[in-house]
């Protein structure tokens, strides 16, 4: 099968469906390219933990553009984590991409994160090694995952995602800790963190 690229309708819906459905779509920048087997949804003004609950800011713009755009920001005063725009233009949703596994020019990435990638796992396994090892920064935020205007997009190989994700609250929260929108491809080593939620809560939020 040719790699597809996904279209401005794949994002244009909520972001908790959206974020099911990249799990195991391939990420590719340059000749580097990864699939993605671990994300969040942040769902805009119903979000405390979302960039856009408060609003429309410099910083979160992206997220308030068209669906397919890629919202980049800077965290802890070091790190850049990358996000799929969801929705309709305005919504301020947005899917966390957290981790991926490796899948061509590791070399490349190798080079990019440096010592702290001791095994290829550690390659992309958190948001902001992602970043890292794609070299994704703020010279990216605004870019278009659909028409690939900076050389990123994220395409669909043929391998569909997982029927029963691992599904977990979100990492690292206070504010919008208890909404369970964090989805992972179960059993693949390269999750950032193995959670998984009550038999129950994973039904409901299904």
């Amino acid at each position: 099968m040719t790699d597809r690229v996904l279209d401005r309708a794949f994002y244009r819906r909520d972001p908790k469906l959206v974020a099911r459905q990249l799990l195991n779509k391939v990420i590719v920048h340059g000749d580097c390219a990864a699939r993605l087997v671990e994300v969040e949804a942040y769902c805009g003004a119903i979000d405390p933990g979302s960039h856009a609950f408060r609003g429309k800011t410099p910083r979160n713009a992206t997220m308030f553009g068209p669906p397919g755009g890629l919202y980049v920001y800077f965290t802890y005063g070091m790190h850049w984590c990358a996000n799929a725009v969801c929705g309709d233009v305005d919504d301020g949703v947005a899917v966390l991409l957290r981790a991926a596994e490796p899948l061509r020019a590791l070399d490349v990435m190798r080079r990019r994160r440096g010592p702290a990638a001791i095994r290829d796992r550690d390659l992309c396994s958190g948001p902001a090694k992602l970043c890292q090892a794609l070299g994704l920064d703020r010279a990216y935020d605004g870019a278009d995952l659909v028409s690939g205007d900076r050389g990123i997009v994220i395409v669909d190989d043929g391998v569909a995602p997982p029927r029963r994700p691992g599904n977990s609250v979100r990492i690292g929260l206070r504010a919008g800790a208890e909404h369970p929108w964090r989805w992972y491809v179960d059993g693949n080593e390269h999750v950032s963190r193995l959670t998984r939620l009550p038999a129950l809560r994973r039904r409901a939020s299904s």
